[in-house]
């Protein structure tokens, strides 16, 4: 199952199935979107996106060391 951020939202199709997936997640992103200019949300969105990947990628070596 994709994340949150890794969805095109650009495209129709995949921001439906994201807000499918994550209904009150989409509900906050949406609201913001609607509560900032366009580059504060870019900004915030692209800050969220990199800490919640970097977030992920410190877990799965965590992972890989305890299965070592």
């Amino acid at each position: 199952m994709k994340n949150f951020f890794d969805y095109d939202l650009s495209s129709p199709q995949e921001r439906q199935e994201r807000f499918q997936n994550y209904p009150e997640l989409s509900k906050f992103y949406i609201a913001l979107q609607e509560e900032l200019s366009q580059d504060e949300y870019e900004k915030l969105y692209e800050a969220e996106k990199q800490s919640f990947n970097s977030l992920i990628q410190s877990k799965s070596r965590n992972k890989l060391q305890w299965i070592q």
